[in-house]
């Protein structure tokens, strides 16, 4: 099913109970889903899209431009890929746990709503949620950043693919993953099968 909507920023409408945030941004029909903290963590206060803003923005932003997530820096355009935050809320220091179980709802629900294939979680705490939520490989997988940025994993009908966070990049993290999603997207990364010829009529019916 394809979303309908033209909007890039906050295509679901989403109106959390609060006086700030950074709303989700991109393509509502991704196949990649970029998922951050919160705004305190990895930015997008000033420009309202996520990731922006911080002194590590221009070489996040342009290694995903360079393995073709998206198809401008700035301002930021998406190809085929979605950005947001577990926690869109601006908090007041670090968000309390009573507030991310809050904002759950709205980062599932998007999430779901937006069904891309690929889940790219940004940091510990993103990874350890996508992994516990999404996965079943969360008993068996350390939260090392270092040994999970760019590497392939594999979920309940999402591929994985954490990324350690860029405030903590050094050299040779920005190639690794450049060239971990170039070789991702030269595969059959969607993993679907037609099971329309199952079903009555001639509408192809993709599953993953």
């Amino acid at each position: 099913m394809q979303n309908v909507t033209d909007r890039t920023s906050n295509p679901f409408g989403m109106q959390p109970d609060c006086p700030s945030f950074v709303p989700g941004y991109g393509d509502a029909n991704a196949d990649f889903h970029v998922i951050g903290d919160h705004p305190g963590v990895h930015g997008g206060v000033d420009e309202s899209v996520p990731f922006t803003g911080e002194p590590w923005s221009a070489d996040f932003l342009g290694a995903l431009a360079e393995a073709g997530l998206l198809a401008e820096v700035d301002p930021v355009a998406t190809d085929r890929t979605f950005l947001s935050y577990l926690h869109m809320c601006v908090a007041d220091g670090e968000p309390t746990e009573g507030s991310y179980d809050d904002m759950e709802r709205f980062f599932d629900a998007e999430l779901r709503a937006i069904a891309a294939h690929v889940l790219l979680p940004v940091g510990a705490r993103a990874t350890e949620h996508v992994l516990r939520q999404y996965t079943a490989r969360a008993w068996k997988t350390e939260i090392d950043m270092q040994t999970l940025h760019a590497e392939e994993l594999l979920g309940s009908g999402w591929l994985v693919l954490p990324i350690k966070d860029p405030a903590d990049w050094t050299n040779g993290d920005s190639e690794q993953l450049v060239g971990a999603l170039r070789q991702l997207r030269s595969t059959d990364f969607r993993r679907e099968s037609d099971l329309g010829r199952f079903i009555a009529g001639s509408d192809p019916y993709l599953v993953r």
